[in-house]
């Protein structure tokens, strides 16, 4: 993490009318390549929790970015100030990496755009494509008045429980510390997102390049919400890893860097040259 904060200084970035709604963002690789990898945050995360992403990926030639989201209360607002910020930074169209709720905004971000298209490709991990799956849409418009103690409690409902292999425990650590330092409103604005009344309509999306990303171990998505994806994305390269809980890209970084890199999508349009598969096991 010290490694990417050394070499990437946060970015804070508004684009909107309200100057309170601020977009951080590590922005690292080649500026010249203007088709980056964005990688999206589940709820309890940040622009940090990619940073194994960062280092490994920009390592191999690749513009990552890694983003942290302002407080928005609905996927419109949302979509409207994601597309916004790819206007900022001069992008015409992106590569998406979305954990969790990440992968969810993702995918409504490429239905949103469909018309006039801003993504190359979604890789979506441990994600989901209909909000009803947590039974918590009656409650999704309450959010906004819970205490944040009440909030972190909620998510933290979602984490593994039980012995982990150290791995997987400090990732767990990490993401722990990362939820601490969102305030209520951070809070409260992702949950809504991730809870209120919401599906993905796939026919607007059927010709984009999707992998799933998910783990065979425990995590917060039930096995019905996977199989709603596979249904959702008949011909999505599928990237399964055997352990790596809610956050496989803290404590399986290597294996979910080398899917990432092996994206089909990703080698044509970015690739200069070929990075051998012992090196990539390495890291």
């Amino acid at each position: 993490l010290q490694l990417v904060q050394k070499h990437s200084a946060t970015e804070k970035i508004i684009v909107d009318d309200d100057d309170s709604k601020v977009w951080s963002l590590y922005d690292a690789g080649p500026k010249s390549i203007r088709c980056p990898i964005i990688f999206l945050p589940p709820v309890s995360g940040t622009a940090e929790v990619f940073f194994q992403q960062v280092l490994a990926l920009t390592g191999w030639g690749y513009r990552v970015i890694s983003l942290q989201y302002p407080v928005y209360w609905d996927l419109l607002e949302f979509c409207d100030g994601f597309r916004k910020l790819l206007d900022h930074l001069h992008l015409d169209k992106v590569h998406l990496f979305g954990a969790s709720l990440g992968g969810f905004l993702a995918q409504k971000f490429a239905e949103h755009t469909h018309k006039s298209p801003r993504v190359h490709s979604l890789i979506l991990c441990n994600s989901f494509s209909d909000t009803t799956i947590f039974n918590q849409t009656l409650t999704a418009n309450s959010f906004w008045l819970m205490p944040a103690f009440m909030l972190k409690k909620i998510v933290l409902g979602n984490f593994a429980k039980g012995p982990v292999d150290p791995k997987m425990a400090d990732a767990i650590d990490f993401m722990v510390d990362r939820l601490e330092s969102l305030n209520q409103g951070e809070l409260a604005s992702r949950l809504t997102l991730n809870c209120q009344n919401s599906y993905v309509e796939p026919h607007k999306i059927k010709d984009l390049a999707v992998t799933i990303m998910d783990v065979f171990d425990q995590s917060a998505l039930s096995h019905e919400a996977k199989e709603e994806m596979y249904k959702l994305y008949p011909n999505a390269r599928r990237a399964h890893l055997k352990t790596g809980g809610n956050f496989p890209y803290l404590c399986r970084s290597a294996e979910v860097n080398l899917y990432i890199q092996e994206s089909p999508t990703l080698v044509s349009k970015q690739r200069d040259v070929a990075v051998p598969i012992k090196m990539l096991l390495k890291l």
